[in-house]
């Protein structure tokens, strides 16, 4: 967005500033803040409260059966049915994000126009918020529910590739680490604060409001739109946009040949980059699989109660945003090779203890799950910063479109060792072993990755 002078006239933001000249700290809040606007989709919406406690919830049964209730067997079906078609929905959504978020990439490079990318998936993000005000508690309104989120996940891809790229805009090669990890942990920390709020409001029991046809939720969802517009603006005004990369703008079919043709240079002058594009596709879905089924696992295996489950999720993530931070200062002194591997060696070391000390209780639980949270961030926020350091120069928002890419391509690594695990031993704790091997796998492959250098490329 162009900042606007008296006369009216549009005036460009600020240009980035040149390598080893430090940025202004208003430029870097104003792109961190677009993560701690937009998790609230991610961490009340998709994970923890619209899809688990409402959309997948009776209230979207046929009355007949939903007046059944839990434990007859025609319920139960009916129940599992509206979770495996929103799984559906989302794995749609996967599929359509893997196939086009490197050409929208691209696409933004050529055109110099990531800031306009970023703000267009933002938009439809926000406008799939505020539709979620529309999904009645009714089963006429569940597919609405349904590819609302599923559009929103798309396009908050679309957009935080292009949020991704513009890293290199708002921070140089000494301080990429930093500032990676600042924008990861205003991500966690924004999400803590949503749910906290939602916990208060329920607490207070929506202080009078009707909650009947499932309005606390849709207020829920109008309340994570007005959020994401109120801290996701400061970006579209004092971020600068990166310049055009003079590549000539192609069509669409032909930026898919364009792109196997960069895919296969990378492979000859940047094998690193590709290593590093598979293996954090592997571990990054172990870190994924760590907080899907942690809760899970905490209720089944551990007792915890509902109330325990949301207490521990706060927890954990406040301790998961605050390590994620600080890390920055490792990332940048060690690079970020160095606190992945690092990170993934005591995710592995803290899940095992997790596992072969269940007995001794939750205590067992609360340690070793913060510990785990304490790491995934760092290991996710120095996987971004070590792709910022070795993405050719011109080519960010390409480069993070593969990103996003790979880790869809194996989305289902840690989910399907999970349930093999649990599968083959009968018990839930057994599945987490499945999760750590996928982690392991991440970490062997990062093993064969070497340092980004750490000199200036943009």
């Amino acid at each position: 967005m162009a900042n606007i002078e008296p006369s009216g006239r549009a005036q460009p933001p600020p240009p980035p500033p040149p390598p080893g000249r430090p940025v202004p700290r208003r430029q870097v809040v104003s792109w961190a803040l677009w993560d701690w606007a937009t998790q609230p989709l991610n961490t009340v919406i998709i994970t923890f409260v619209f899809t688990a406690l409402y959309l997948v919830s009776d209230a979207f049964l046929d009355p007949v059966v939903a007046a059944l209730g839990e434990g007859d067997p025609v319920y139960d079906r009916a129940l599992a049915g509206l979770a495996s078609d929103l799984g559906i929905g989302l794995a749609v959504a996967g599929v359509l994000i893997a196939l086009i978020a490197p050409v929208l990439g691209q696409r933004a490079d050529v055109t110099g126009r990531r800031k306009a990318w970023l703000g267009l998936g933002t938009a439809v993000v926000v406008l799939c918020l505020f539709g979620l005000f529309f999904v009645e508690a009714d089963p006429r309104f569940f597919w609405l529910g349904v590819v609302l989120i599923a559009v929103a996940s798309i396009f908050e891809e679309i957009a935080g590739v292009n949020y991704n790229a513009l890293l290199v805009s708002v921070s140089t090669p000494r301080t990429i680490g930093k500032v990676s990890g600042v924008g990861w942990g205003m991500g966690y920390l924004g999400g803590i604060i949503a749910l906290t709020l939602i916990v208060i409001a329920t607490q207070a029991d929506w202080w009078g409001m009707p909650t009947d046809n499932g309005m606390a939720f849709r207020v829920i969802g109008l309340g994570c739109a007005i959020w994401a517009i109120a801290f996701a603006w400061p970006l579209f005004v004092f971020v600068p946009n990166p310049p055009a990369n003079n590549a000539q703008k192609v069509g669409l079919l032909e930026s898919y040949r364009v792109l196997f043709r960069h895919v296969a240079e990378l492979w000859r002058t940047s094998r690193s980059v590709v290593w590093f594009l598979l293996a954090s596709a592997v571990f990054r879905d172990g870190l994924a699989g760590i907080f899907t089924f942690g809760a899970l696992i905490a209720a089944t295996s551990f007792g915890f109660s509902a109330t325990g489950v949301m207490l521990f999720g706060i927890a954990a993530n406040l301790i998961a945003g605050v390590a994620t931070m600080i890390a920055g200062w490792f990332d940048d002194r060690f690079g970020p090779r160095a606190v992945i591997v690092v990170s993934l060696t005591g995710i592995v070391i803290a899940g095992l203890a997790v596992v072969l000390l269940r007995d001794l209780g939750q205590i067992v639980f609360w340690i070793g799950g913060l510990a785990l949270s304490s790491l995934v961030g760092p290991a996710q926020a120095a996987s971004r910063s070590f792709l910022g350091r070795v993405a050719p120069a011109g080519r960010e928002a390409e480069v993070f479109g593969l990103y996003a890419t790979t880790g869809r391509a194996v989305s289902f690594l840690a989910p399907g060792m999970f349930a093999l695990a649990v599968a083959v031993t009968g018990a839930t704790i057994w599945g987490t072993l499945g999760v750590l091997l996928v982690v392991l796998a991440g970490l062997l492959m990062m093993l064969l990755v070497e340092d980004p250098q750490r000199a200036p490329h943009h």
